[in-house]
C-alpha cells in the first residue's frame, strides 16, 4: 500500500537555522525522500554538511539525471533549479522564478506532479511570495500542505502569503512541526487526483530549460500589459485560483510580491541614473560658467550658472526621493520582521 513519504521543504530568511532545527528534532525512526530548496546565492553551498549534522537524514547535492534516493534529504544546489521526473532528478539552470534559482515553486510543482498525494509541502520563514504557487500545486495534486506559523517566524511574509492563497492543512509553530511530520509521514495518502493539466505545463517549462518555453507559456496564460523586469518581454497573466501570477515567454515566473518587488528596485536603479547625470550636468554647467566668465561673456555665463541652479533642484529632489525610498523599505522590513 502507498504510503506518504515525500516530503518538499520551502525556505528563504531565516530558513537555515529553520531547518537545522526541524531536522534535529525530527524522531529517527521517522523516513522519508526528502527535497529541500533554501535560497541562496550563486556560489557553493555547504547546506548538505549542515543539514546532515542535524542528525535526521543525510543530504546531498544531487546531480543530474541521477535517481532519486529514498531516505536522504536532496538540497538544490547554488544557482541551480531542483525537479524530479519518472524517478530522477533534474538539475536545470532555467529562467529565474520569483528572482531566485533556486527557486521554491519549480521544485514544489515537479515533485506535486510526481507524487501527487504522497507528498507534504512544507513553507517555512522568508520574504515575498516564493511557495506560493509551489504549495498550491501541491495542494491542487491531492498533497498535503502546510506553513510554519508566521508568528512564529523569523521572517512571516512567506509562510503567510501562502496562507492567503492556499487553503493549507496544517499551520503550526516550529517547535511542533517534527511530531506532525512524524505522524503524517508514513500514513497512507489521500485520494489520487488527476493531474491539472497547466500544473503539468508549468513543470514542463522548469525542466525543458530553454526549449519551447513560449509555446508553453502561452499555454498557461493570457497576454498581458505588463514586460518582465529582467528581460524586458511581455508578461502574461496566469490566473491561479485566488493567486494572480505572471510568467514571461523565456520562463521568469514572479508572484505578485516578487513582482512588486522587482519595479521597486527598477525605479530606484532608474532615479540612481538620473542622479548621477544630474550631478554631472551640474559639475559641466559650473564649469562652461567659468569658462564664460574668463573671456568676458557675463549673458552666457548668467545662463550656465542658471541650469546649473536647476540642475542642482533636481539632484537635491532626487536625493530626497531616495531618501524616502530607503526609509519606507526599512519600515517594510522592519513591520515584517514584528508581524
Amino acid at each position: 500500500m502507498e504510503k506518504r513519504n515525500v516530503l518538499v521543504i520551502g525556505a528563504s530568511a531565516g530558513g537555515i537555522a529553520a531547518l537545522r532545527r526541524l531536522f534535529a528534532a525530527m524522531p529517527r525512526d521517522v523516513t522519508a525522500t526528502v527535497f529541500v530548496v533554501q535560497h541562496i546565492g550563486a556560489t557553493q553551498s555547504v547546506l548538505p554538511t549542515v543539514l546532515s549534522r542535524a542528525g535526521w537524514l543525510p543530504a546531498f547535492h544531487p546531480q543530474d539525471g541521477e535517481p532519486v534516493r529514498a531516505g536522504w534529504i536532496h538540497v538544490a544546489p547554488p544557482d541551480r533549479h531542483l525537479l524530479v521526473r519518472n524517478g530522477s532528478v533534474l538539475v536545470r539552470r532555467g529562467a529565474r522564478e520569483n528572482r531566485c534559482r533556486p527557486a521554491i515553486d519549480p521544485l514544489f510543482r515537479s515533485v506535486a506532479v510526481a507524487y501527487g498525494a504522497r507528498v507534504v509541502g512544507l513553507i517555512l520563514t522568508g520574504t515575498l511570495d516564493d511557495g506560493t504557487a509551489g504549495l498550491r500545486a501541491v495542494k491542487r495534486c491531492g498533497g498535503f500542505t502546510m506553513v510554519q506559523d508566521p508568528e512564529d517566524a523569523e521572517w512571516p511574509n512567506m509562510p503567510r502569503n501562502a496562507m492567503r492563497h492556499v487553503s493549507v492543512d496544517a499551520c503550526a509553530p516550529l517547535s511542533d512541526l517534527p511530531a506532525l511530520l512524524a505522524r503524517l509521514l508514513g500514513e497512507p495518502p489521500g485520494p489520487a487526483v488527476p493531474v491539472p493539466a497547466d500544473i503539468a505545463t508549468e513543470a514542463r517549462i522548469s525542466e525543458n530549460e530553454f526549449d519551447a518555453v513560449p509555446e508553453l507559456t502561452a499555454a498557461v496564460g493570457r497576454p498581458s500589459t505588463l514586460s518582465c523586469p529582467e528581460c524586458g518581454g511581455n508578461l502574461v497573466e496566469i490566473e491561479d485560483g485566488p493567486l494572480l501570477r505572471f510568467r514571461c515567454k523565456i520562463g521568469h515566473a514572479y508572484g505578485p510580491a516578487a513582482l512588486a518587488d522587482s519595479h521597486r528596485e527598477s525605479i530606484e536603479q532608474a532615479i540612481w541614473v538620473a542622479l548621477r547625470t544630474h550631478e554631472d550636468r551640474v559639475i559641466m554647467f559650473h564649469r562652461l560658467a567659468d569658462r564664460a566668465r574668463e573671456h568676458g561673456h557675463a549673458i552666457v555665463e548668467a545662463n550656465w550658472t542658471r541650469a546649473a541652479r536647476e540642475a542642482e533642484r533636481t539632484v537635491a529632489m532626487l536625493k530626497e526621493v531616495l531618501s524616502h525610498q530607503g526609509q519606507e523599505l526599512a519600515g517594510g522590513m522592519a513591520a515584517e520582521g514584528e508581524d
